[in-house]
């Protein structure tokens, strides 16, 4: 028997363990799938918008991986921390441990005053609204959602997301399963006016259209544009050559700015309660303080340089805002125990084998973003998966000489741990199933960790 622990049950985790059983050389194998939380799913729980339920529902299609016999899902085991299983000692167990443990921290901006109260990462912003146990309940200063204006720096699909949940009507959030404290701190917002602003043109913009498109379809909400904005982009008014989703982008943008100077300019949004302004060519210099926290972002209008990137025109517009969403990417985050290159913020390896002092590591393997770095789609993980589980394959004679535990979930235990398996997950259903019912909605998230552990335990719920 071939016996492998998966480090993460987000969709690369999962995926790796569905490459495992439907493979063939290795007729015999069991797999582990571990993950720091109680819970499954990775970022399609914890990162994906609770209004997408198309792209939650990729959930019943992980699911089934979890489902499957050969296969454990091992939860509230932390690989790699203080309070976990480092890599040696998990080796120990399983004759091969993939890591697929993503890209946990978001980039920087690098600016002065980004430190102060009311300026945060999307990342947190959207682990709030989706209840991640890390985070809380409150982890906002109580006056961020009180101004009129919000700033989200960034234009990909993520900036998006948290722009959308600003500008969408609590009630419309009712019916998903965003906690009860977010819920409520989105119904008493008085935000109405929500910026996405980039330093680069139109044609360089990371969303995807059905995103883009999403923003227009708000109830209650408008999109502004400025033209004079879209039209310092060269390739917005000779599109041709572009990819196709620039393309529509492009299109989207176009309609929104005849649009808006049909019913009287960018400034107009009459009878809208709230506005989504698209911005370009705006480079965020500095974060604004006015009583000891965020009050606005100082941007360097940028011009194309002709090459490809953008310079300062050595003019500067400020925008005011209380919040200060930060939304430039994601980052990998070393996992001790493991070698890291800091630079790309991936674990360094050959075709999924993990590389120690540039030699593969006999049953180390990595898949996912800790791989690859933050680039692709949810399916992208999939042919990456399979990728390094083909290496694994090709080692698994040589792996499977070596003895390993009969039960590594007893020897985990023995070890202080203690592990979630699939029947605490189906409890925490359970539970979140009753919340919502009492709250008259549907499932609503537990948002805390003794809630969440409570409701794991409680199996005959």
């Amino acid at each position: 028997m071939l016996s492998v622990a998966v480090v993460g049950s987000g969709p690369s985790g999962v995926y790796t363990a569905q490459a495992l059983l439907q493979q063939s050389l290795v007729p015999d194998v069991r797999v582990h799938v571990l993950d720091r939380l109680p819970t499954p799913y990775g970022l399609v729980r914890y990162g994906v918008a609770p209004d997408h339920e198309k792209i939650k529902s990729l959930q019943n299609s992980l699911r089934a991986v979890l489902e499957d016999e050969r296969v454990t899902f091992v939860g509230n085991v932390g690989v790699g921390g203080p309070d976990g299983v480092s890599p040696a000692r998990l080796a120990e167990l399983y004759h091969a441990v993939v890591y697929c443990v993503g890209a946990s921290t978001d980039r920087a901006l690098a600016v002065p005053g980004e430190s102060l109260p009311g300026s945060y990462s999307a990342t947190r912003f959207v682990s709030w609204y989706s209840a991640h146990p890390d985070i809380g309940a409150d982890p906002f200063a109580r006056d961020a959602l009180d101004g009129r204006s919000a700033v989200v720096i960034g234009v990909g699909n993520v900036a998006v997301d948290v722009a959308r949940i600003l500008a969408r009507g609590a009630d419309e959030l009712r019916t998903t399963d965003v906690p009860r404290a977010a819920l409520s701190a989105l119904a008493a917002s008085r935000v109405r006016e929500v910026h996405i602003v980039g330093r680069r043109g139109p044609s360089q913009a990371r969303f995807t259209t059905k995103e883009l498109r999403e923003l227009g379809a708000l109830p209650g909400a408008r999109v502004v544009v400025d033209p004079a904005e879209l039209a310092l982009d060269p390739a917005y008014t000779a599109p041709d050559g572009l990819p196709a989703v620039v393309r529509r982008n492009l299109e989207v943008l176009r309609g929104w700015s005849a649009a808006g100077a049909a019913s009287g300019g960018p400034g107009d949004a009459a009878g809208a309660a709230r506005r989504i302004r698209l911005r370009f060519f705006l480079r965020p210099v500095e974060l604004l303080e006015r009583g000891g926290r965020v009050a606005g972002v100082r941007f360097a209008r940028t011009a194309p340089d002709g090459a490809g990137g953008v310079r300062d025109t050595g003019r500067y517009e400020d925008i005011e805002a209380r919040l200060v969403l930060r939304a430039v990417g994601y980052r990998g985050v070393e996992l001790p125990g493991l070698p890291f290159d800091p630079v790309r913020g991936t674990v360094p390896h050959t075709a999924g084998r993990v590389l120690r002092d540039g030699v593969p590591s006999p049953g180390e393997y990595v898949a996912g973003w800790i791989k690859r770095g933050p680039t692709g789609v949810i399916g992208s993980n999939r042919s990456c998966a399979k990728e390094t589980v083909a290496s694994l394959l090709e080692d698994a004679a040589g792996l499977t000489l070596r003895p390993v535990a009969a039960d590594p979930l007893a020897v985990l235990r023995e070890w202080g741990l203690r592990p979630v398996e699939w029947a605490g997950w189906l409890s925490i259903e359970r539970a979140e199933a009753e919340l919502g019912r009492s709250l008259g909605r549907g499932p609503v998230k537990i948002p805390d960790w003794p809630g969440l552990l409570a409701a794991a335990r409680d199996e005959n719920r």
